[in-house]
């Protein structure tokens, strides 16, 4: 197979799980009387358990790649500093 063939088709897969993430459970009511009516009702299929999430794809895929994008741009000397900047934060808090 050519490269640009597996790369089209590693961005689809990519995509499809992406739509997969992108639903998530109903949130569950704390009322157990209320919980037991959703749980009938999704059982019986009245309603149906996941909700569509409102977030931008494009921008979830980007914020994905975007820590191991800066990892990669920085040299070894800078990502140590902004190591050593952010130890010395969290334990001077202590």
């Amino acid at each position: 197979m050519s490269r640009d063939l597996i790369e089209a088709l590693f961005l689809v897969e990519a995509s499809a799980q992406a739509v997969e993430r992108s639903k998530k459970l109903l949130k569950r009511p704390r009322d157990p009387l209320q919980l037991a009516k959703l749980i009938g009702d999704i059982a019986t299929g009245q309603t149906e358990d996941r909700t569509e999430d409102n977030r931008n794809q494009a921008a979830a895929e980007l914020g994905r790649k975007g820590g191991e994008a800066r990892a990669a741009s920085l040299s070894k000397k800078k990502r140590a500093e902004i190591a050593a900047k952010a130890a010395r934060t969290r334990w001077s808090k202590s």
